[in-house]
């Protein structure tokens, strides 16, 4: 189904929501209480005292999700990033649409990939991309993308990689799972980024900014663009808002960190939600192991516990996710023995 962006199309008053964008559960609210998550000190973290360890560790079983404060990300290129994701939502569409997903891919600018004909489609525009490894990056995307911005993404990436390879290793030592085993898996891993466009919707609560889903990433380290607030965490079979500390990023855990620890530690699902009246925008860095690597429980803790996860390898996990809609914590349901 080809469809036009949904930034352009709100540059003209609408008068009806078209129909494949209306979704069929319950209404979206916003006046839904804040999520009480975790606020976690990065530093504190590092220096690897019992107190921290613990929390970080509850935090990871109990929510899945933690905002992450001190991360040591360089606030002046953060904020350069901001400015430049916004910017590139302000080019002429002709212009975004040099990297517009082409027929049979998941990559490049576009909206919802359709994977089944009753599927809705997010009120969103998003340009997603793998950036790691780089030979796996499409010539077309983020090599041909306006300098400023190409050059400040490469920068980002550069201090997000490292945070989340120290994320990975606090999650190998409260796991117990063996240093070396989790840095084969991680190192140079799979990652990838997703920028999200959300314009205003004048019936905000008939549509998703982005369908109930958790992440079939290991972790997932979000950025808010423009300080618009939308994201909403399920807990205990009840949706919450999230509300971003300035200078701060939200971590949630996705599916491989659920598989990887054998159940013990949660993916988060989440979703989005529009604002009548003003745009929202984010950008999301995803992590996973490398494509070649088997994602499975961890063997460190099968000595003493029964998998309860199947075994794929790394390539197949990702075109599995990316060949069935987001729907709910579906696909963790799908990689259960």
């Amino acid at each position: 189904m080809e469809l036009i962006s949904v930034q352009e199309m709100v540059k003209k008053p609408i008068n009806e929501i078209p129909t494949q964008y209306i979704v069929d559960q319950e209404p979206i609210i916003d006046d839904i209480p804040f999520a009480p998550i975790p606020i976690l000190d990065m530093n504190a973290l590092l220096a690897d005292q019992d107190t921290n360890i613990h929390q970080f560790h509850s935090a990871c079983k109990d929510w899945g999700i933690f905002q992450l404060v001190n991360h040591g990300v360089d606030t002046k290129l953060v904020e350069k990033l901001k400015n430049e994701i916004q910017e590139f939502y302000k080019l002429p569409l002709e212009e975004r649409l040099r990297y517009k997903v082409r027929v049979g891919d998941v990559e490049g600018y576009g909206q919802t990939i359709i994977v089944s004909q009753d599927q809705k489609v997010d009120w969103a525009d998003r340009f997603y991309m793998i950036t790691n490894p780089i030979h796996r990056r499409k010539n077309h995307l983020l090599p041909n993308l306006p300098s400023s911005l190409r050059e400040t993404l490469e920068a980002y990436f550069t201090e997000i990689q490292k945070l989340s390879m120290a994320l990975f290793g606090l999650i190998a030592k409260t796991l117990r799972i063996d240093l070396k085993e989790a840095e084969e898996v991680f190192e140079n891993g799979m990652q990838s980024v997703r920028m999200t466009y959300y314009p205003p919707c004048p019936n905000p609560d008939k549509v998703h900014g982005l369908t109930p889903h958790s992440d079939g990433s290991a972790i997932t380290i979000l950025l808010q663009v423009n300080g618009v607030e939308g994201l909403q965490v399920k807990k205990d079979g009840a949706w919450m808002a999230v509300k971003f500390l300035k200078d701060a990023f939200v971590v949630n855990l996705g599916d491989i960190v659920e598989i990887l620890s054998n159940g013990l530690y949660k993916s988060i699902e989440h979703r989005a939600t529009v604002n009548s009246e003003k745009e929202r925008i984010s950008i999301a860095m995803f992590f996973n192991p490398k494509f070649e690597a088997e994602v499975g429980p961890s063997r460190s803790l099968l000595v003493q516990q029964t998998p309860l996860f199947k075994r794929v390898i790394m390539e197949q996990f990702f075109k599995d996710f990316f060949s069935q809609k987001l729907d709910g914590k579906s696909f963790i349901e799908y990689m259960k023995v």
